[in-house]
């Protein structure tokens, strides 16, 4: 080989080595905060697991950080070898080595999860962790929540809750602050509302008396009795027909099982219009007989007439 030929190879060779040492270089080995990055667990530390993600030096997780779950054997929740998802948390130190966290991947997948459940209307199930003078404390999906004392079912002796496992609705979700508020109550309302029936009779007793209506206490929920459901003839003052406690029967005519409201109707038992008024404990005292006269048209709630249009 002429010696012009070894220079071209050596040259060439050269080039090569060059190239890829640049290579090397100019490689994607920056890692920012935030970032999700792919990698493999490859040996425990009693601090934690470092963890290989393809940088100049291995990452490090922090057992606190493996879930959001308190975690005693990393094993359990990071077996070695098996590649996943990682959010770095803390950029590179000096020895190229950054920060990572499983525990903030999951934070940010179980509060989607409940922003759906919320959305879609369902119960989650919510530990009791602790108490206070407003509530009690609850853990729900790794997440800390709090149920106000008046939103729970059972509300006299708080520490008797704890560890118990309550069925609840949320009240209120912001992911921004951490807050989780929910109620037990709206549970147990929506599931009283879900066994009662339209055109059905149902007893209960006057909480309170307002302008526009009373409302009626039937066994753990409240329904509405409009002023305009009372009787077929006009009522100028509600608390001259009625009083606080004063037990009564009327027929539901409107269920609305996620909102908790209740409709009810005592017009619909008057054989002619103001028996309410005039004779209204014969009324109560017939009411399984009438509600079963009553038909479909008369449990559906009055819809307002239309304005006849001007020639």
């Amino acid at each position: 080989m002429n010696p012009e030929s070894l220079r071209s190879q050596a040259a060439n060779a050269s080039f090569s080595m060059d190239d890829f040492a640049k290579a090397l270089e100019q490689h994607d080995y920056e890692f920012p905060k935030g970032k999700v990055v792919r990698g493999k667990a490859f040996e425990y530390d009693p601090e934690g697991a470092y963890v290989d993600i393809g940088g100049k030096s291995p990452a490090f997780l922090p057992i606190t950080e493996a879930s959001l779950r308190r975690v005693t054997n990393l094993s359990e929740v990071l077996p070695l070898q098996e590649e996943r998802d990682f959010l770095i948390i803390r950029e590179q130190n000096s020895d190229g080595q950054v920060t990572l966290s499983l525990r903030q991947l999951e934070l940010k997948q179980v509060w989607q999860e409940i922003l759906q459940v919320q959305e879609s209307g369902q119960s989650v199930q919510a530990r009791v962790t602790g108490t206070n003078k407003g509530g009690v404390t609850v853990d729900v999906r790794g997440l800390r929540g709090f149920i106000p004392r008046s939103h729970l079912v059972a509300r006299d002796n708080l520490d008797e809750l704890i560890g118990q496992r309550l069925t609840a609705n949320f009240l209120e979700i912001n992911e921004d602050t951490n807050k989780l508020v929910l109620s037990q109550r709206l549970v147990a309302q929506a599931n009283r509302v879900s066994q009662l029936s339209v055109g059905e009779l149902v007893e209960g007793e006057i909480v309170s008396i307002k302008p526009f209506g009373v409302f009626v206490s039937l066994d753990g929920v409240t329904a509405l009795l409009h002023i305009k459901q009372v009787s077929q003839t006009y009522i100028s003052s509600l608390p001259d027909v009625f009083k606080l406690g004063q037990p009564i029967k009327a027929v539901i005519i409107e269920l609305d099982e996620w909102k908790g409201r209740i409709s009810l109707s005592t017009r619909v038992l008057e054989n002619y219009p103001g028996e309410m008024l005039e004779k209204m404990s014969e009324v109560m005292a017939d009411a399984e007989q009438r509600a079963k006269k009553v038909g479909k048209k008369d449990t559906e709630p009055a819809k307002p007439v239309a304005k006849a249009q001007e020639s």
